[in-house]
């Protein structure tokens, strides 16, 4: 893969991480503890009664999944950064031959080749 088409790759990959981590601090926060680890919020409601403490455990238990699938995707761009930044971008991690470019241009994250990948499912 050429210089430029990497360079352009990883700034795609800066700003999905930004766009990533916004979105998760809109009803996550960083878990201190854990690297790469978001908290749902938990929604409180100082006065309420019992519908309102029905809808903040439904807000929060809708919130859950949506961080998973957030972090998981951070936690994809983030193995793809520190892959450029070793200079080891583009090996299939099951068979260690080149990703074919086309594949790193539409989905940068990809750990495997097509043929390895049909095998990962």
């Amino acid at each position: 893969m050429d210089k430029n088409t990497q360079a352009k790759i990883r700034e795609g990959l800066l700003k999905k991480k930004e766009s990533l981590q916004t979105m998760l601090s809109s009803f996550a926060t960083k878990d201190p503890n854990l690297k790469g680890d978001w908290d749902s919020k938990y929604p409180r409601v100082p006065e309420g009664g019992l519908e309102e403490a029905a809808g903040e455990v439904e807000e929060y238990s809708t919130s859950l999944p949506i961080e998973h699938n957030l972090e998981t995707q951070l936690q994809d761009v983030d193995n793809a950064l520190g892959k450029i930044e070793q200079g080891n971008y583009g090996a299939c991690e099951s068979c260690g031959m080149q990703i074919e470019e086309e594949r790193l241009i539409v989905s940068p994250g990809a750990r495997f080749c097509v043929m390895c990948s049909g095998k990962q499912g």
